[in-house]
């Protein structure tokens, strides 16, 4: 019998790691169907890329990270950056604006404005090599904007009030707890000001639009397509699939390959975002929307 055991001994344990480790071994099967590569398409490697920036825009590391990888990627041979976005911080989007800068040097970048290209999301996308817009899109809102709450009355009914110890005449501008002064709001107006000439500077530059004129192009006008294109903001209209055939033709690839986003990553993406954007309902700050 002990010898009949060590000849089986493979089997039976096999069989009681099976039983034993059944929910693990089945969640792993279930993870390798849903994000295991479908097709022959998806393990050749890619020649094209697509980014997308979609919500509100308050951190930019991942996606200025993803267009320097395909910046320094010689294999990539052009670039579609999708965007849905009503803007956003400023730093960030100034961030990626001058990530694209970098990339469109060296290689063909076809911005695409799915639904909206406004503000801080409109900034990110002035250095690519060509704007395309979907017919039904919004452009523009070239402005600078900070807001807050006064909590005053509020706090009056419910009872509290702040205490503050401070150095620095303007160190409470932009407080809640009452109304901001005529000094305060002129040192927020310097900032928004400096911010909108920053901003309409460089539209200026990268669209060869003139600076003298960028009230029929910014002033936070908004547009739709077709008077995007009229006034410069854009080069084209068309839909997604005529950005993504304009990428392919620039970058003169005669077999074109598309990257597909790793669903793991698509998800934690999404996450992000929207935290990033429930963050900045309790941090308001100022904002290119």
């Amino acid at each position: 019998m002990e010898g009949l055991k060590k000849l089986f001994l493979p089997v039976t344990a096999t069989i009681d790691y099976i039983q034993n480790h059944f929910k693990a071994m089945l969640f792993i099967l279930i993870l390798f169907l849903l994000f295991a590569p479908s097709g022959e398409e998806a393990l050749k490697p890619n020649n094209l890329h697509q980014i997308a920036i979609v919500g509100p825009i308050f951190d930019a590391g991942e996606v200025v990270d993803e267009i320097e990888s395909v910046r320094k990627d010689d294999s990539i041979k052009g670039v579609l950056i999708s965007i849905n976005s009503p803007g956003g911080a400023v730093a960030p989007s100034i961030e990626i604006a001058y990530a694209v800068k970098r990339l469109s040097a060296s290689k063909p970048v076809v911005v695409y404005a799915q639904g909206i290209l406004a503000s801080g999301s409109y900034y990110a996308a002035i250095w690519a090599n060509e704007i395309m817009a979907n017919p039904g899109s919004m452009v523009g809102s070239i402005g600078v904007i900070m807001q807050g709450m006064n909590f005053e009355g509020l706090m009056e009914k419910v009872g509290i009030e702040t205490q503050v110890a401070k150095a620095g005449k303007y160190k409470q501008v932009g407080t809640a707890d009452r109304p901001w002064t005529a000094y305060e709001k002129a040192e927020l107006d310097k900032v928004i000001q400096g911010t909108y000439e920053l901003f309409t500077s460089d539209v200026a530059r990268a669209r060869g639009l003139s600076l003298a004129e960028h009230e029929t192009y910014a002033d936070a006008h908004i547009f739709t397509a077709a008077q995007a294109k009229e006034v410069g903001l854009i080069d084209t209209i068309g839909v997604g699939f005529d950005a993504a055939k304009r990428v392919e033709a620039l970058s003169g690839v005669t077999h074109p390959v598309w990257n597909q986003e790793d669903k793991f990553e698509k998800f934690f993406r999404q996450l992000s975002e929207q935290s990033a954007a429930m963050l900045h309902l309790y941090f308001p700050a100022v904002s290119l929307r």
